[in-house]
């Protein structure tokens, strides 16, 4: 019995997977993982040279030595090995490579780019299961290419596509449980723009990566709760939640819509109800002091 679901399990991931991949389309992260590794090198003779440099070199100690060098400071110097682990079998690599692209660190930054580092992290490790050592930069950077979806890339063939962008966060939320894709899933259901516009499905993915300790699903999880008329029984509970997102707020332009949503409902809210959710605020805090939140 247990085979047959573990079966059943693994028939279900490749469907599902096969099912994003022929979603997604010509000009998305299939076509550009197919030229990813030509193009990472962005047609500079120096990096091709550098790389080749390093032909003794283990994709490993690569990343160890791009690691140690983006950490110290050297962005610049970081590259080269960054790039010989990336096309070598390196996950964190690429991922890494993409992450410094989206957000022009140490590099110029460039979004297509960015992209392709993505889609072959994706293109590569996605048959990986959810608990392999390259599953978290996976769903990671499958929820950036949702958000590019979600946006697309001026002047390039990843248009803006929000069917494409929802079929890689579930698959991100549903297959590897990410909290990101869980978040940006429960968002695209909230949207009213959208046409399956659904607040108990959004709700159901807030929480999901609410209780992970994701501080903007819980603010909105929150607020979901709590501003909804429907669900005016579980008022106290949203309450609840927008109060430990609060809490946990560091300061900074993009948090700052967590404070004032909170403000807000604290002006609603009579003492005793403050009261309440500070006080499970505070013991939610104490229990799960290990986890890490996120705004993202």
């Amino acid at each position: 019995m247990k085979k047959a679901l573990f079966k059943d399990g693994l028939i279900a991931h490749h469907t599902a997977w096969t099912r994003l991949a022929t979603n997604l389309g010509c000009a998305s992260v299939l076509s550009f993982c197919v030229v990813a590794s030509a193009q990472a090198l962005e047609g500079n003779k120096n990096a091709i040279d550098a790389i080749n440099q390093m032909a003794n070199v283990t994709p490993q100690q690569a990343l160890k030595d791009g690691a140690r060098a983006y950490y110290s400071g050297e962005k610049g110097k970081a590259l080269s090995p960054l790039r010989y682990a990336a096309e070598n079998g390196q996950a964190m690599a690429a991922w890494k490579l993409g992450r410094m692209y989206a957000e022009g660190d140490g590099v110029p930054e460039d979004d297509l780019q960015a992209f392709q580092y993505f889609s072959q992290v994706v293109r590569e490790y996605s048959s990986d299961g959810p608990k392999a050592r390259s599953a978290p930069f996976v769903a990671s950077a499958l929820v950036e290419l949702g958000r590019y979806f979600l946006a697309g890339i001026s002047d390039s063939p990843v248009k803006k596509n929000s069917h494409k962008a929802r079929e890689v966060f579930t698959y991100a939320a549903s297959y590897f449980g990410d909290a990101d894709a869980q978040y940006n899933l429960g968002l695209m259901y909230l949207d009213k723009n959208v046409p399956d516009h659904d607040r108990r499905l959004a709700a159901r993915w807030l929480k999901l990566a609410a209780v992970k300790g994701h501080v903007g699903a819980q603010a909105k999880f929150g607020e979901l709760l709590y501003f909804t008329q429907e669900l005016a029984t579980a008022r106290m509970t949203g309450l609840k939640w927008m109060t430990l997102a609060r809490r946990q707020v560091v300061g900074g332009d993009k948090e700052s819509w967590i404070v004032s949503l909170h403000e807000k409902a604290f002006s609603l809210a009579s003492e005793q109800e403050r009261r309440k959710s500070a006080k499970w605020a505070n013991e939610w805090l104490n229990k799960r002091s290990h986890m890490v939140a996120s705004t993202n």
